[in-house]
């Protein structure tokens, strides 16, 4: 076999990988983009940046209630008959908000017409669904998979609002929300014509939701506590910034954070932690409960961001240094990536088969709904404590996620690992009945009666939610 110098190149040397990623990867770029242009946009014509959240704001809540429904129908009817009519419908509302503002409708048709883009399908949720299909068997190779993802996903987080700022300051108000249009469509496009690499649709599940299947709500939650340290950082960074009379570099200072997540993501994929992998001590499958090591290694990582969340809180009180909280936000960013990974690789694990989309999906929506919650908290504080006092709210968002995963950490160490019925790999037996003694026939050769016997016969626990499994020859 040929030997790849990193993961990286084992990783694409996957048939199809390179085409479906560089697909996914133009159609994420404008995830960073769409609420950055819209603010910019509306805040210019209305002269409103109150009016400008609210309507962000109602995008983000409409998305956490319709994306589960659409990876729902992702997973049951396939990725490309579902993410195109979706991503369509999408980029009609991004169009239709540009017009209303563009001509002054009334505000209630902003609201309406931004919420039409919470059809947007979860891209990075689907790139992920098509690696755990890909890569089935090989731990290895889907612990690099996921990590690419992440630093990918950092990578568009960093250079999506720097491009919509700089399309719609050099061009016209409306220019990102067009640009990021024309992305989204041409990027999902690209990916559902992959056909060979898209995972088969799952029409018949029978499987509980994802919200509902063993561990995963303590999973949710510490992912809605992560997303509320990403949305305070953020409003705390913009204060903190404004405050010194430096606000137009706030995007550069939370651009560091993002690249010191992206490096550390792409390092972690590259090095593999020593051990087993998370979850992963046997090949990847649905629903499959993690091995003890997966929940030791998650409340680790969200050990470590906690711990190095507070740099920037030492930072801003004892320096007052705008230079010196970019530094920390640069360390800081390098615990994200490696919680992000073994959070999602425990999602992927905890999801019943069949509902990959779907359960990836809700991570994102928590994760989104602790930005918004994060935003909302870090704003108060910023107002009427201090902007340095901002920096205390992801430290406090950090220590809650980590109290909800040592505390899934200790139930799965007292439940032994099995916290469902497909933890526990016992053998049923089946007894078979001593033969009876058949009626004499006239005319029929006598056979020699054999003594019954009690044949012990192995059968396979079925899996709950999937069809029995038929030995083979």
């Amino acid at each position: 076999m040929p030997q790849h110098r990193t993961p990286y190149h084992r990783l694409f040397t996957t048939p199809g990988a390179r085409a479906f990623t560089l697909g996914n990867l133009i159609a994420r770029l404008p995830m960073g983009m769409f609420s950055v242009s819209a603010v910019i946009m509306i805040a210019g014509a209305r002269g409103s940046y109150a009016l400008a959240g609210a309507v962000t704001a109602t995008g983000l809540a409409a998305t956490a209630v319709v994306a589960p429904w659409t990876a729902r129908l992702v997973d049951r009817y396939g990725q490309a008959r579902i993410a195109v009519p979706a991503t369509a419908i999408a980029v009609l509302g991004s169009l239709a908000l540009l017009l209303c503002v563009r001509y002054g409708a009334p505000n209630w048709t902003l609201f309406a017409a931004y919420a039409a883009t919470a059809t947007t399908p979860n891209t990075g949720g689907m790139s992920r669904a098509r690696w755990a299909h890909l890569l089935q068997g090989d731990p290895a190779a889907l612990d690099t998979a996921n990590s690419f993802e992440q630093a990918a996903d950092e990578l568009c987080f960093m250079l999506g609002p720097v491009l919509a700022a700089f399309l719609c300051g050099t061009f016209f108000p409306e220019a990102g929300t067009l640009v990021g249009g024309v992305l989204l469509m041409a990027g999902v496009l690209i990916f559902a014509a992959q056909r060979s690499t898209e995972p088969p649709a799952q029409p018949r599940t029978t499987s509980k939701s994802p919200a509902l299947a063993p561990g995963m709500p303590a999973l949710l939650l510490g992912f809605l506590a992560t997303g509320a340290v990403f949305g305070s950082v953020e409003v705390a960074t913009i204060a903190f910034a404004d405050a010194r009379g430096h606000r137009s570099a706030a995007g550069a200072v939370l651009a560091l954070q993002a690249a010191g997540s992206c490096a550390a993501g792409l390092l972690y994929g590259a090095l593999k932690p020593t051990g087993p992998s998370p979850g992963l001590s046997a090949p990847l499958e649905q629903g499959a409960p993690p091995s003890a090591p997966s929940w030791r290694r998650y409340p680790l990582c969200v050990a470590a961001m906690t711990a190095l969340m507070t740099l920037p809180l030492l930072a801003a009180t004892l320096t007052g240094s705008l230079l010196a909280l970019a530094g920390t936000l640069l360390v800081a960013g390098m615990a994200t990536a490696p919680t992000m990974i073994t959070g999602m690789t425990l999602v992927q694990h905890r999801t019943p088969e069949g509902r990959l989309n779907e359960g990836m999906t809700l991570a994102v929506t928590g994760l989104l709904g602790g930005i918004a919650c994060g935003s909302a908290i870090g704003g108060w504080v910023v107002e009427h404590v201090s902007t340095t006092a901002g920096y205390a709210v992801p430290v406090a968002a950090a220590a809650t996620a980590l109290a909800i995963s040592t505390a899934g950490a200790l139930r799965h160490a007292v439940r032994g690992g099995a916290e469902t019925p497909e933890a526990t790999d016992t053998t049923e037996t089946t007894e078979v009945p001593e033969a009876t003694e058949t009626p004499e026939v006239p005319g029929a050769t006598e056979v020699p009666e054999t003594p019954g016997a009690t044949l012990l016969v192995p059968r396979p626990r079925e899996r709950s939610g999937t069809a029995p499994r038929t030995p083979t020859s």
